[in-house]
């Protein structure tokens, strides 16, 4: 046993924790946690009542319906994180966008709590790659690319160095 192997989880809790850990490995896991926690305090905020003493503060404003919207939006944008890996970069685009709207629309940015969840979120969800295939080593000690994976050099895609290559 060598010093890179880990025993294997045994009971239903390690296997649910495993599964879980490699589940969150291929996806942006925290840009779309972030990103889905930064809907809630803007979708919540306009409509909360603030009360000082004998004193009811109403934070709703006539731009109520469009800090629901964004909240609503920035919630899908997370979950579209977390499920459509393939369109990242707009959901992370378009996470950022929504946090620069809701300064303007969402009392601030619902105190830049909202804001500053929805820009890291975002910026996290752009800025995430996938990782590469783990290369499995063969049992006579070489180790060869697996056979489901294609060479790294090959690629089904037009060339984009014009046609030219160095061979």
């Amino acid at each position: 046993m060598s010093a890179d192997t880990r025993p294997r989880p045994t009971g239903s809790f390690g296997r649910a924790r495993h599964s879980f850990r490699d589940w969150r490995g291929r996806r942006p896991f925290w840009g779309g946690l972030w990103t889905l926690l930064a809907g809630f305090p803007i979708m919540y905020i306009p409509y909360q009542t603030m009360t000082l003493g004998d004193l009811h503060i109403r934070m709703a404003t006539t731009a109520g319906a469009g800090s629901l919207i964004i909240g609503v939006l920035l919630v899908v944008l997370g979950l579209t994180l977390w499920f459509q890996q393939q369109s990242r970069i707009f959901a992370g685009v378009a996470a950022i966008l929504l946090a620069l709207v809701s300064l303007v629309v969402s009392n601030f940015g619902a105190f830049l709590v909202g804001f500053l969840l929805a820009l890291i979120g975002g910026a996290l969800g752009v800025s995430w790659a996938p990782g590469k295939p783990v290369v499995e080593a063969d049992p006579d000690g070489g180790s060869e690319p697996r056979s489901d994976v294609p060479p790294p050099g090959l690629s089904l895609l037009k060339d984009t160095d014009g046609g030219h290559s160095a061979a």
